[in-house]
């Protein structure tokens, strides 16, 4: 897994109030479905990189988010745009399911 989308919830806190357009998976790694659908944040962060910024929330380690945005299950993947939440998926969706949500959500 990329380093780089691994984040705290302060650095996460910061870009949503910044505006930035955020997709956020909020896992645990000891969570099946969230070691199916890493890979595919991860192609996707690479894809998006520069448009969108890609982050993963590791549930266990920073609860002070996950609390806050009622995240229950995971993983729960949160769409950030202009400082708010904008959509929610719950479970491992499938890639095109994802992107969909991304190009609708960030207008690409």
């Amino acid at each position: 897994m990329s380093e780089k989308l691994n984040m705290t919830d302060d650095q996460l806190e910061a870009k949503i109030v910044a505006g930035e357009a955020i997709v956020v998976d909020f896992w645990a790694p000891w969570c099946g479905p969230c070691k199916m659908i890493g890979p595919v944040i991860e192609e996707l962060a690479g894809q998006y990189d520069g448009k969108i910024t890609f982050a993963k929330i590791n549930v266990d380690e920073q609860q002070r988010l996950a609390g806050a945005n009622g995240v229950t299950s995971i993983p729960t993947i949160l769409f950030y745009k202009d400082g708010k939440r904008v959509d929610t998926l719950i479970g491992a969706v499938p890639k095109p399911m994802l992107e969909a949500k991304i190009k609708a959500n960030f207008n690409l």
